[in-house]
């Protein structure tokens, strides 16, 4: 099994939640770093592990970074990675996969299922003796099963930010010979 290392520089995990019910806010994160044992032959025995900077959040606000960081969020003070470690992954079609795996926030494990996607792999132009691979993988969570129950209700009804939260990494990943 071919040992892939993500290219922090070509990798972004993105998130989206509702906004006051009416409108979705987005963010990233662009410091992660990890492991993927893949080959397109032989998706049962991949692999996956994935650490993400939590204080690296950005949505294009300071402030609403700032909470984000903050302990009514990913309390990123006390728990600075969130982290994914596969335990299976299966076939669903050509270049399609699914990946489930325990997905930990503020340090609380849950398993969550990933549906995702490969492309290459290619020679890589710079590189005599390397070979890179992409990934896009996407999962929807609850973020109150993560701890992170901080809301405001709404006037109108509803709440400030919703439950479910969209997790999507598009992983770009390396292999030297």
């Amino acid at each position: 099994m071919k040992k892939w290392t993500i290219d922090p520089d070509h990798t972004v995990a993105t998130f989206s939640v509702r906004h006051m019910m009416v409108a979705n806010v987005h963010g990233q994160f662009n410091k992660i770093s990890g492991t993927i044992h893949f080959d397109p032959a032989d998706i049962p025995h991949s692999s996956v592990e994935v650490s993400i900077d939590a204080a690296a959040i950005y949505t294009g606000i300071p402030k609403r970074d700032e909470h984000l960081r903050s302990e009514d969020f990913l309390d990123a003070g006390n728990h600075p990675s969130i982290t994914f470690k596969s335990t299976k992954a299966e076939g669903t079609g050509s270049n399609r996969f699914r990946v489930t795996g325990d997905l930990t926030i503020r340090g609380i494990t849950r398993q969550i299922t990933f549906e995702a996607e490969h492309f290459g792999p290619v020679k890589d132009p710079f590189e005599e003796s390397g070979r890179s691979i992409g990934f896009v993988a996407s999962a929807t969570i609850n973020r109150e099963e993560y701890g992170m129950t901080w809301n405001v209700a709404m006037e109108s009804g509803g709440v400030m930010v919703g439950k479910e939260v969209t997790i999507t990494l598009e992983v770009e990943a390396d292999l030297f010979t």
